[in-house]
């Protein structure tokens, strides 16, 4: 009795193995490689940095003012798109780039930190010979990057711009089963990126503008590493130190501007409240019927706030000083 009972208990677990082995193969869409010939095919711009390609957008006149967008999380540089063009129209020079393991930015195997993500938008301003002072603007957890990159090159900022920026990192008791080796990579694959997949539609006010948005998320799926990188940024931003480096740019003498959908639901407008604590000097709007895109959504409030604070706090074009930390 004892033998079949192993026998049976034995099966079960190779069954329920097999199972879940078949359902993880299901949800993975992963089966492209990124390369230059991928970017040609889409008709996008990339370079080769330290840790791999890089896609990236740059328009407008030279001899303008430059700004830069960084992304957030994970949706790449396309959730730019109204502020890319409308700096543009308005004469600006304008950068903005995929992060790595996003988009069509290379997905390599190394952690995924602040430090990464500063280190790879260094490397960058300087293969396009950047070397000009500048504005940067960071979405959700795009804040704590360019906030990073500020505190440490703040010879290169004129100014800084934080959209529903991410204030205070996950606990890890919130994310457990994907901090543990194994559970976390199979909760990834099966779980957590296809619910994050199909629920990106959910960071507006209004949802049923934008039908498609769920759709265009997915496209950067089928490139290899992406589901590796997410999960690293998981990982990583559990012990990150948002706060401290808030605290460091509170401590900067440069301009900031704060700008919070009302009705964001990914990072509450409370959590403003402990950001404005650290940083008490920037400029604070909040955007009526917005959510966590305000600059999507309220397109027209938006720029409005972004013109008229680059209007007072960014120079003409000059090089940067020698003060950077390594």
């Amino acid at each position: 009795m004892k033998i079949r009972a192993v026998t049976c208990g034995l099966l079960a677990l190779v069954l329920l193995g097999a199972a879940l082995a078949t359902a993880f193969v299901i949800r993975d869409r992963e089966s492209e490689l990124i390369t230059k010939r991928v970017l040609s095919a889409h008709a996008q711009t990339g370079v080769v940095l330290s840790q791999g390609l890089t896609h990236y957008q740059l328009a407008g006149p030279a001899s303008a003012p430059l700004v830069v967008l960084v992304h957030g999380f994970s949706v790449p540089a396309y959730i730019w798109d109204p502020t890319f063009a409308a700096l543009i129209d308005h004469g600006f020079q304008v950068l903005r780039f995929d992060l790595y393991g996003r988009g069509h930015s290379a997905r390599p195997r190394v952690r995924y930190t602040l430090d990464l993500y500063s280190r790879q938008l260094q490397e960058l301003l300087e293969a396009l010979h950047l070397h000009q002072v500048f504005t940067l603007v960071g979405l959700s957890m795009g804040g704590p990057v360019v906030t990073h990159f500020a505190n440490r090159h703040p010879s290169r900022i004129d100014a800084l711009v934080l959209v529903d920026p991410l204030v205070f990192p996950p606990k890890e008791y919130d994310v457990w089963p994907l901090t543990v080796p194994l559970l976390g990579e199979f909760m990834a694959g099966v779980y957590f990126i296809p619910h994050l997949a199909a629920t990106q539609a959910d960071d507006f006010f209004d949802k049923t503008r934008f039908p498609r948005w769920n759709a265009r998320f997915t496209q950067q799926m089928r490139y290899r590493g992406f589901r590796r990188a997410i999960l690293s940024t998981v990982r990583e931003l559990v012990h990150t130190d948002t706060l401290g480096e808030y605290a460091k740019l509170g401590k900067l003498d440069r301009a900031v501007l704060l700008i919070w959908g009302k009705n964001d639901p990914v990072v509450p407008l409370s959590d403003s409240d402990k950001l404005r604590e650290l940083v008490p000097r920037m400029d604070f709007h909040v955007i009526e019927n917005a959510g966590h895109l305000s600059h999507m959504e309220q397109a027209d409030a938006f720029n409005l706030l972004l013109f008229d604070f680059l209007a007072a706090h960014q120079s003409a074009p000059r090089l940067k000083d020698a003060q950077d930390q390594p």
